[in-house]
């Protein structure tokens, strides 16, 4: 998929806009080769809320890790052959090699003294680093550094820093899942921190891409021979289109509708702009780089278009049936309640149990503006409990987070159909406890 597939899609779309549009064989190369790279987060937007097939979703996120590589030495290929007049197949396949087979190994180095660097580091007897009872700044602050300190060696070696990233990465994924619990909190905090940075990136990533498509059609002097910019976007989304459909179906032999949705969720976005951007830094002419901007604009455009739409006509919605969410709510409901009576029968003064019957129905959402600001009086006039007090109430959390997971232990073992949703139900009251203990820790 991310070498014969990406050339295949590359020739297709070289001949179609030559054949076609009557754009030149290196121009047209140059088009095709910006075209090949996918981007995963752009796939994922446009299936979001729809049951994509699980077989194509993970090909379709694992070639987006890899093609990049692919492109950008078809570009740097097409660009000699605008150049230089003519093709240098050799040295093309010598710069592949080099690119990809050299991010992979300087990945996977990076890879193997980066898991010994932070294992020495959880293993080690000083108490800044890593015990039992700290948070073990120093691995959270390596955790996000990773990949921005593999790429950066990857470029300084000339090699795909993209490639180098993907590779440590894989190594990183082992290494995490069995490493979980020699820190958990450690682990924890890492991995809601890589959460956090994905989720502002890729926000960013197409607030940016949004702005910048904008800017560039609004841009009267970019805009020129539109029917060639608008023809050559539509051909290289139909080239890609029809070599991504026929390379599902014959050589990974995918059915019919399976293919279908492998070649429309091969979406292009932030990694084809920039690629198409890259051009003005080349020895292409102004005239030629809006050609390929544009064009390249039309075929991002296209492909967060038309898979969008179709797949909400054939594809099934990941949401539960309101039947289901119903009594998922009610069970939710019951296991709490059954949490606040047990607490009501256990010896507790009252302003401790008030405290925790509060917390246990803002679980469900059984609370007032009144009680609340009820609640932050009792904070304000009474802040820090005595230590006594405190190993109460934690005995309190305690015994009622343990009746809520008997609750639903029972639900799961009488009801099969409810196993998926009890797991969400599971992390809540998990994550109820990390916080309620961690609060009373401070």
């Amino acid at each position: 998929m991310t070498v014969i597939m990406v050339i295949l899609c590359a020739v297709a779309a070289t001949v179609f806009n030559h054949w076609l549009v009557g754009i030149s064989l290196p121009l047209s190369f140059i088009l095709a080769a910006i075209s090949t790279p996918t981007d995963a987060t752009a796939s994922a937007a446009v299936s979001n809320g729809r049951v994509l097939p699980n077989p194509e979703n993970k090909y379709l996120a694992l070639e987006s890790l890899f093609n990049d590589a692919s492109g950008i030495i078809l570009l740097n290929m097409g660009i000699l052959w605008y150049v230089n007049g003519y093709v240098n197949v050799a040295q093309t396949g010598e710069d592949f090699l080099y690119s990809a087979g050299g991010g992979a190994l300087v990945g996977l180095l990076s890879g193997l003294v980066l898991i010994g660097l932070r294992q020495a580091m959880f293993r080690s007897r000083v108490n800044f680093l890593n015990n039992t009872f700290n948070s073990g700044t120093p691995m959270k602050v390596l955790y996000p550094m990773t990949p921005f300190a593999v790429y950066l060696v990857g470029k300084h070696l000339g090699v795909s820093g993209i490639i180098a990233v993907v590779c440590a990465g894989l190594l990183h994924n082992v290494e995490a899942e069995r490493s979980q619990l020699i820190n958990p909190v450690v682990y924890y905090d890492s991995v809601r921190l890589n959460v956090l940075i994905e989720e502002v990136l890729n926000t960013a990533v197409f607030v940016i891409l949004g702005m910048v498509l904008v800017r560039t059609i609004a841009d009267k002097t970019i805009v020129i021979h539109s029917w060639r910019w608008l023809v050559a976007g539509l051909m290289l989304y139909v080239a890609n289109g029809l070599v991504r459909y026929w390379y599902a179906r014959l050589a990974m032999h995918r059915p019919k509708l399976c293919s279908l949705f492998f070649s429309l969720g091969g979406v292009h976005g932030a990694v084809t702009f920039a690629l198409a951007f890259t051009v003005a830094q080349t020895r292409v002419n102004r005239p030629d780089f809006n050609l390929v901007l544009m064009a390249e604009c039309v075929l991002i455009v296209l492909s967060l278009l038309v898979p969008t739409a179709v797949f909400r006509l054939i594809l099934k919605p990941t949401t539960t049936d309101t039947k289901l969410e119903g009594e998922v709510t009610k069970v939710r409901q019951a296991m709490v309640n059954q949490a606040i009576a047990r607490i009501k029968q256990i010896y507790l003064p009252e302003d401790l149990r008030r405290r925790v019957l509060y917390d246990l129905n803002a679980q469900i959402a059984n609370t007032t503006t009144r009680q609340f600001i009820q609640e932050v009086r009792q904070v304000v006039a009474k802040p820090a409990l005595p230590i006594e007090q405190r190993q109460l109430l934690e005995e309190a959390y305690r015994l009622a987070f343990q009746e809520e997971r008997g609750y639903l232990a029972m639900v799961t073992q009488l009801e099969e159909k409810y196993r998926p949703a009890m797991t969400s139900l599971y992390r809540v009251i998990i994550m109820a406890k990390m916080v309620i203990f961690s609060s009373n820790d401070d």
